[in-house]
């Protein structure tokens, strides 16, 4: 298993959740990764939330100098590569040589590249959101227990 490189920052709450990345070619390459628990919701959040900033193509983009001043600067969007799986987010017992129960203990958690992608149920989302759910699968507000 190899160590993934990127800026997405998981915790315990994103166990199963797979990470994806996307290339986006402008004149420049934009390389994104974001959490998400499929393909779909990937894509989704790859268009509404990635993607260059247009109103940061200015013209102090380029480099001057030397008598070289910028008259213009654009950029148009050109083609997307498909979107990558890179792996799922799990508990990490191989760095520390840890049992998944003192891995859970320890919040320690990578992303694993040898997981196979998945959509995750309802109720791994629930159990990872601790959310709990009455017989008819509404959230309760509140768990309490009388001591």
């Amino acid at each position: 298993m190899s160590k993934v490189d990127t800026d997405v920052y998981f915790f315990k709450k994103d166990v199963g959740k797979n990470l994806y990345r996307k290339k986006t070619y402008y004149t420049l390459v934009v390389e994104q990764d974001v959490l998400a628990h499929d393909k779909d919701e990937a894509d989704s959040k790859f268009l509404d939330h990635g993607g260059l900033d247009h109103s940061k193509i200015v013209t102090d983009l380029a480099q001057t100098g030397d008598g070289v001043e910028t008259h213009f600067v654009d950029a148009n969007y050109t083609d997307s590569g498909d979107t990558e799986y890179i792996g799922k987010v799990d508990y990490d017992t191989d760095t520390y040589n840890q049992t998944l129960e003192e891995a859970i203990e320890a919040e320690d958690i990578h992303i694993d590249t040898w997981a196979d992608e998945k959509k995750m149920t309802q109720a791994e989302l629930d159990k990872n959101a601790g959310v709990v759910r009455d017989e008819k699968g509404n959230v309760k507000s509140e768990v309490t227990k009388n001591d």
